[in-house]
């Protein structure tokens, strides 16, 4: 039973994953979470979602739409109860987070 309720927490947690790279920071073409904007998902039971993230600077201009529109995204996956999305600048964001695709998006490789 244990192993089932890990297989579908993976599952949430890719669903989730696929709903935040459908949120982007405005003024960068790349998503929020190839950015390397999400430092931690965890689908507690029951389906509760609880999202860890930053921001590319804290006077980041869409600092209030980005983690709700993060939120949003996660909402409208079918099946899942809360979602809490935290902000946090610790550690602080580096472009060293971003994923090599994001990197080639935007010509740092």
């Amino acid at each position: 039973m244990l192993e089932m309720e890990n297989e579908t927490k993976n599952e949430l947690k890719q669903k989730v994953i696929q709903a935040i790279k459908q949120v982007y920071d405005p003024e960068i073409p790349v998503d929020v979470y190839e950015l390397g904007l999400i430092y931690e998902i965890t689908v507690y039971p029951v389906n509760n979602v609880y999202v860890l993230m930053t921001l590319t600077s804290p006077n980041c201009p869409s600092a209030e739409f980005i983690p709700s529109e993060v939120k949003d995204k996660i909402q409208q996956i079918q099946g899942v109860n809360n979602v809490e999305v935290e902000i946090t600048f610790d550690p602080p964001y580096s472009q060293d987070m971003m994923s090599e695709a994001a990197k080639l998006e935007l010509g740092f490789l």
